[in-house]
């Protein structure tokens, strides 16, 4: 719409936005109507119309089996179009139009903000279907002949108040039509059920809905009077109401078609299942974050006793291969923190990195510096916990073997991310140093080292990826990893 209203017509940007509010609110009247809606705007130089949105009801058969947004016609070919965008007026004359032998009623209806009319919805009923109307129906019409000449009034839709039309309530889910004093002077069946599940024993039809509804409802003090005031229609307004076990979602929309209030019309819809499922969700996602946070602390727990019995011991080696542990449980406990502050099971690996980097840089103190460049990005759990270990035996490795004692030097750490999306994505990481390089013979593959064995484990096992270490350029090591960016199932 924004390209059309802009190529086409001399509308501003505050016009747009009434109309980008009105088509958000539009299934409303369409859906009251039994009819499709099709917005046309004068074109700049005033000869043609441009159809700039378009809208089918849920409630009856469609008028239109083709997109019409988009479609240029010329002044005097419509018309009911010409009438209601001059006079200002909604525009009902005229015999049934017949379209692939079906006949339509088509009406006009001007669209008014603050004084100027922007444009003109047609409105086109199929009335191949037609039937004597019931109850229903006819509150239907009635509620949408409201809410048609409050639009071209300029009265519709209420700014300020934009509509999520995915999470609000719709026509079919339930609607109460009230009176100017806020009684129910019609209420459908699936209104009348949603009511009966907050534990409404009658009938609505004869009752102050505000009233009934602050009843039916727990006790909120100061809120039942704003209860009492949104149930009876007095504003726009959204709330949802629970009591008795059950959950209903109500939208308030006051009608004034000759600018004075003579009802109100209350959406309603039965969301007790949908709140309980949520509720499930959020106890379910805080239980793994909580199990996240526990499996840290006991991971830190197992660190700090591995520390604890390195000081105690005589022997060098046992005391280095108990550091070495230390990290590498370290490690792991770090993407759990991570994850226990998490909605989900994604993390930000950068921050991990930068973590681990940190952590196993404490072996050389001072001597070598270690930097990350790239980013790694999200990652899901699976690959984050594995990648982190990897990632903490290659720094290990690097600042225990790539350098003599004293001797100062870099270890760069760097990522890059490939591919469009999860499924094809790939991960790059690259670790070099400047140290004295590989020995003569050496061979990646097959070394006995259990670092470089939980390397290659990790990387081909769990990530599904390859690990290659070679001679640098002039001097130094360089690892190489290629993972997928997402589990490997």
């Amino acid at each position: 719409m924004n390209d059309l209203v802009r190529q086409h017509t001399a509308l501003g940007e505050t016009d747009l936005e009434w109309l980008h509010l009105l088509v958000s609110e539009w299934q409303l009247l369409s859906d009251l109507s039994f009819a499709d809606l099709v917005l046309w705007v004068p074109t700049l130089d005033g000869t043609r119309y441009v159809s700039v949105a378009q809208m089918r009801p849920n409630t009856g058969p469609t008028s239109y089996q083709d997109d019409m947004v988009g479609h240029l016609v010329p002044r005097g070919r419509r018309p009911l179009l010409d009438a209601a965008l001059d006079e200002g007026r909604i525009v009902r004359e005229g015999d049934p139009e017949w379209r692939e032998e079906v006949p339509v009623r088509v009406e006009s209806i001007p669209v008014r903000r603050e004084g100027r009319v922007l444009g003109v919805i047609a409105r086109n009923t199929n009335l191949l279907t037609v039937r004597t109307p019931s109850r229903l129906e006819l509150t239907y019409l009635q509620s949408a002949s409201d809410l048609a000449q409050m639009i071209a009034a300029g009265a519709f839709p209420f700014p300020g108040q934009q509509v999520d039309m995915d999470a609000s309530p719709r026509v079919g889910d339930g609607l109460i039509r009230l009176d100017a004093d806020g009684v129910v002077t019609y209420a459908s069946p699936n209104a009348l059920s949603a009511y009966h599940r907050l534990g409404l024993a009658s009938d609505l039809v004869g009752q102050d809905l505000g009233a009934t509804t602050a009843e039916l409802a727990p006790s909120r003090g100061p809120v039942d009077e704003a209860l009492v005031k949104l149930a009876s229609g007095w504003a726009p307004r959204e709330t949802e109401v629970e009591g008795n076990g059950g959950v209903i979602q109500l939208r308030a929309i006051p009608l004034k078609p000759k600018g004075t209030r003579i009802g109100s019309l209350v959406l309603c819809r039965d969301v007790t299942e949908l709140r309980r499922r949520e509720r499930e969700l959020i106890t379910k996602d805080a239980t793994i974050r909580e199990i996240h946070h526990r499996v840290k602390n006991n991971l830190q727990t197992v660190a700090a006793l591995l520390r604890l019995q390195a000081r105690r011991m005589d022997s060098t080696q046992g005391r280095e291969a108990l550091n070495e542990a230390v990290r590498r449980v370290g490690s792991i406990a770090i993407v759990h923190e991570t994850l226990s502050q998490n909605l989900d099971e994604r993390v930000e690996f950068d921050e991990i990195a930068d973590r681990v980097i940190a952590m196993v840089s404490e072996i050389s103190p001072g001597r070598v510096d270690c930097r990350r460049t790239g980013r790694f990005g999200i990652l899901d759990a699976e690959v984050a916990t594995p990648l982190s270990m990897v990632l903490t035996e290659i720094l290990q490795n690097a600042l225990e073997h790539a350098f003599t004692p004293g001797e100062r030097g870099t270890v760069e750490v760097a990522a890059l991310r490939s591919g469009t999306g999860r499924k094809d994505g790939r991960l790059l990481i690259t670790v070099l140093d400047d140290g004295n390089g590989l020995p003569e013979g050496f061979d990646p593959q097959r070394a006995g080292n259990l670092g470089l064995q939980i390397v290659r484990t990790l990387v081909e096992g769990e990530l599904g990826g390859t690990f290659d270490m070679v001679r640098a350029e002039p001097r130094g090591t360089k690892v190489v990893l290629d993972l997928p960016s997402s589990p490997q199932k």
